[in-house]
């Protein structure tokens, strides 16, 4: 198979599984420590959903690149990671810039690294790096050639 096709395919199921994985940790992390996610009122609602969003795009578009070459872990690990917090606070700042009426751009700066140091910000280059790391194993798997794992009605009776 095409290393470009198989590099989008394995991204895209990457980047499913990211989401998937960000908001259950967000979920337990609020549970658990009794903290909302987005603390300032002024934020409004849509803020963190734009910024895990513009996290997992930042995530398909980095393995999409990165995992065309898989034989290089620790660049699709650490690339993953970087490209997903720039994304997340950069969406961050300027939600909160949009959102929030009379705000300055210092205020919105401040709001937007607030986010990404905190618990809910730093899940986010930790579960891309381990989501980046699982894909590049996968493209390394399909990569050597690799088949599918097959349903019991899909196997050949002489296997």
């Amino acid at each position: 198979m095409d290393p470009r096709r198989t590099a989008w395919i394995v991204a895209a199921f990457a980047a499913a599984l990211d989401l998937a994985l960000v908001v259950c940790a967000y979920g337990f992390v609020s549970l658990f420590t009794g903290v909302e996610v987005v603390v300032d009122p002024e934020a409004g609602l849509f803020v963190a959903p734009a910024a895990i969003g513009a996290s997992v795009v930042a995530l398909l578009l980095t393995l999409a690149v990165t995992l065309r070459r898989p034989d290089r872990i620790w660049s699709s690990v650490i690339l993953s990671a970087v490209w997903t917090w720039l994304a997340f606070v950069a969406v961050s700042v300027v939600g909160y810039a949009l959102a929030s009426e009379g705000s300055t751009l210092l205020a919105a700066l401040l709001f937007g690294l607030g986010f990404g140091i905190g618990w809910f910000g730093l899940l986010i280059p930790a579960l891309a790096a381990v989501t980046a790391a699982f894909a590049v194993l996968v493209a390394r798997g399909r990569d050597s050639g690799m088949e599918r794992p097959k349903w019991p009605w899909e196997r050949d009776e002489d296997e």
